[in-house]
């Protein structure tokens, strides 16, 4: 019988793409697996562009909603999987494949699921430090060890899909015979994440004047962010740049960062889908470390400060400075920039 499993997603972007190289090794361990995801309809796109995964199964729950009826009821219609890997470590997470009645529910055992997981391991920080590892994990069985080197995570864009992209945006004819020059200076987790803007404002005028075209991305609520970069800049020097935050859905800007010959963004969700594109890619981080959820890809590469006072992982500088991004200076992000285009 052919096996059939269902990943129950993570909330966030950045999480969900370090679940691919999980679904890569139990397609692996058995050849024709077909794997179906329980996702957050703002991630689910994300699953859409892995090659391992057939269908997704919008999950219609808030955070932090019980919801109990709600959560039997769907699970009557995702009845059939032979196994259940629970990504996320919360009880609500585990209670739809425990009343889907799947017999092997797989993940770590978190918030008391003892008898809603029936293949549990347990973490130990110090051997899996990093989200990607943590869930590779989950294609073992419990107390085996992690099989080293775990595959960077992959998404699919294909020339199609670009071309229907770049036409339904109207970036076909307004757009430039260069590839773009992504920046995405918004961070959903907060402002301790995001590099100053006029940092990036100084660093779109130093890569602007070899008349790079440049393209802001992100979500509506870095529209504002991208504004106020743009008015810092001289009119004159504007002419190529494209402020698109809040103007794509998820899977259309994987395709544009697809198309990208560089990328720029805090530690996010896009940085994640960046490396995962295997595109050149300057990752700045401050109140949070690569140690934990790097950008996985051959040509990405960090710029950090590695102060005192950071990692804090704070939504808000809890100093009030924000040093950590504010001393991470335009000169040293542009000379990373200029190794990677190279």
């Amino acid at each position: 019988m052919m096996e059939r499993a269902l990943i129950v997603a993570p909330a966030w972007v950045g999480d969900t793409i370090m679940a691919e190289p999980l679904l890569a090794r139990l397609q692996e361990a058995s050849p024709g697996m077909e794997i179906d995801a329980l996702s957050p309809a703002w991630v689910a796109p994300v699953f859409t562009r892995m090659p391992e995964v057939g269908h997704v199964h919008l999950s219609p729950f808030k955070h932090g909603e019980m919801a109990l009826s709600r959560r039997f009821s769907l699970a009557r219609r995702l009845q059939g999987y032979s196994r259940a890997y629970v990504l996320p470590n919360s009880f609500k997470a585990a209670l739809i494949p425990f009343f889907a009645g799947i017999p092997r529910r797989v993940g770590f055992t978190g918030e008391a699921r003892y008898g809603l997981l029936n293949v549990r391991h347990v973490l130990d920080k110090g051997v899996l430090p990093r989200m990607v590892e943590r869930f590779a994990q989950l294609a073992e069985e419990p107390g085996a060890p992690l099989r080293r080197p775990i595959p960077f995570p992959r998404l699919i864009s294909t020339p199609e899909q670009q071309r229907t992209t770049l036409r339904d945006l109207g970036l076909e004819e307004n757009g430039s015979a260069e590839a773009p020059i992504i920046f995405c200076p918004g961070a959903e987790y907060g402002p301790a994440k995001r590099w100053p803007i006029e940092h990036f404002a100084t660093l779109a005028l130093a890569l602007s004047k070899d008349g790079a075209c440049i393209w802001f991305m992100g979500s509506g609520r870095d529209k504002i962010l991208a504004e106020a970069i743009l008015a810092l800049l001289p009119e004159s020097e504007c002419v190529n740049c494209r402020n698109l935050c809040g103007a794509t859905r998820l899977e259309q800007a994987i395709d544009l960062i697809a198309l990208s010959r560089l990328v720029v963004c805090n530690d996010s969700g896009l940085m994640h889908i960046a490396a995962a594109l295997d595109r050149p890619l300057v990752a700045l981080f401050g109140s949070s470390s690569p140690a934990f959820t790097p950008p996985l890809a051959s040509k990405a590469e960090v710029a950090r400060l590695n102060l005192e006072c950071s990692p804090c992982f704070k939504r808000k500088c809890p100093l009030g400075h924000l040093d950590c991004l504010r001393q991470l200076s335009p000169e040293q992000v542009l000379s990373v920039c200029q190794t990677q285009l190279v």
